[in-house]
């Protein structure tokens, strides 16, 4: 059947994740047991305790969503910890055909007596991604050439602002300086990761490829860390920022015009005029417009993720209504992301399924989205490495349309 061809070829089609939370994606297995060796509270110790409890299908809200974070970031405390769930991650991507994923995480959040130096942070996860990388790297299918190697990226976040649950380190930080103004220590923080992330790099060879802004945007815009930006910008490694996720239009231009953003995180709400809270916007809707011209224009690709902003925006009701459709009809760069695999209950595979099956897509479409992702990542390597393992996704990719999804003109595949 038709459909069941779409399904095994989204399945084996090579696949990026540019937009994957490290502390939000660990093996529920995982997270029990090291809340057990680590003595962290759990509502429940077993997965469908949890999936009833914290890690549901859907979510009132989006504080509810991110209760999760809580108990994951409990339990990434350790070098060894961090290095196991990294690899972790990397081995179910790979189980699943994607070929290169950007793990994000904040490395000012696991700062603890155990691990004090963000190099042992940012190490630690490179230690488990590059596990395996080199463990597949090295079977027969890819030594062959009859499978594609897998690579990675990782991408560091500063926090807009730091919970207190989650960042004790930080917040124990602002106590103790009540002289300065919080926006002041927060501007510093992602300053000092900025200077950490760049000397890491340079030192220690890590493929720490992009700087990124994390956090809710509403009272924490991105200008407070325009400092820290300009300075990764003059160093060479991209930027992305969470945008439009649960703000407004302009929360996406000022990432663009004071972050230099590379890329936007979500762009959820890119084309909602109603959303435009900046008084000194005369004309909403021609802004909405202008601004998505540019992103369109300038190649600035947005990492969406729908089923993460279908379960935070409950006002998006179902996938048909989510912007997804709008950007890629008005083909810009966009690729699908997983955003949390475990908080979301998501893969990539998923990802593309649920896009497949609410919304019309050409098979033009389909590659366009997934050659935006490896088009758009902030690859390790130098540029021609980069442009030759494009190359092979899309050679991979071509092949494996030929044998699943000929029958399909170029109309639609659903």
């Amino acid at each position: 059947m038709k459909t069941k061809n779409v399904e095994y070829f989204l399945e084996k089609m090579p696949k990026t994740d540019l937009h994957v939370h490290l502390d939000g994606s660990l093996r529920l297995e995982t997270l029990i047991e090291l809340a057990k060796e680590y003595k962290v509270e759990l509502p429940s110790y077993t997965e469908a305790g949890l999936k009833e409890t914290v890690f549901k299908e859907s979510y009132r809200n989006l504080v509810e969503y991110l209760q999760g974070f809580s108990y994951t970031c409990a339990v990434l405390r350790t070098p060894e910890s961090l290095e196991r769930c990294a690899y972790e991650l990397a081995k179910d991507n790979i189980t699943e055909n994607v070929r290169y994923i950007e793990v994000r995480y904040a490395p000012q959040q696991h700062i603890c007596d155990a691990m004090p130096e963000l190099d042992v942070i940012i190490s630690s996860v490179d230690k488990g991604l590059k596990k395996a990388a080199e463990e597949h790297n090295r079977t027969e299918a890819v030594t062959s050439g009859h499978d594609i190697p897998f690579t990675y990226g990782i991408i560091v976040g500063a926090l807009r602002y730091f919970n207190r649950e989650l960042s004790p380190y930080y917040a124990g930080l602002i106590d103790s300086l009540p002289h300065l103004r919080r926006k002041d220590i927060f501007s510093c923080a992602s300053l000092e990761l900025a200077y950490a992330a760049v000397k890491i790099k340079r030192e220690k060879c890590i493929p720490v490829v992009g700087f990124d802004l994390c956090g809710a945007e509403s009272g924490f815009p991105a200008i407070g860390h325009s400092r820290a930006f300009k300075y990764i910008h003059r160093n060479f490694l991209g930027k992305t920022v969470h945008a439009g996720e649960a703000y407004g239009p302009e929360s996406m231009f000022q990432a663009i015009t004071e972050c230099h953003a590379n890329r936007l995180g979500h762009g959820t709400f890119l084309f909602d005029h109603n959303a435009v809270s900046d008084n000194q916007i005369k004309n909403p809707e021609e802004f909405c417009d202008s601004l998505a011209e540019y992103i369109a224009r300038r190649r600035i690709t947005i990492e969406s993720c729908p089923t993460s902003n279908l379960q935070t925006i409950p006002a998006i009701e179902n996938i048909k209504n989510h912007p997804i459709g709008k950007m890629i009809d008005k083909k810009l760069s966009v690729t699908l992301c997983t955003d949390n695999r475990l908080i979301s209950n998501t893969t990539v595979t998923e990802e593309y399924k649920k896009v497949i099956e609410g919304i019309n897509v050409s098979k033009k479409q389909l590659r366009d989205l997934v050659i935006a992702g490896v088009k758009g990542c902030f690859y390790h390597d130098t540029y021609a490495e980069h442009r030759a393992f494009v190359r092979l996704l899309i050679n991979r990719y071509v092949d494996l349309e030929k044998e699943y999804l000929n029958d399909f003109d170029n109309s639609d595949i659903v």
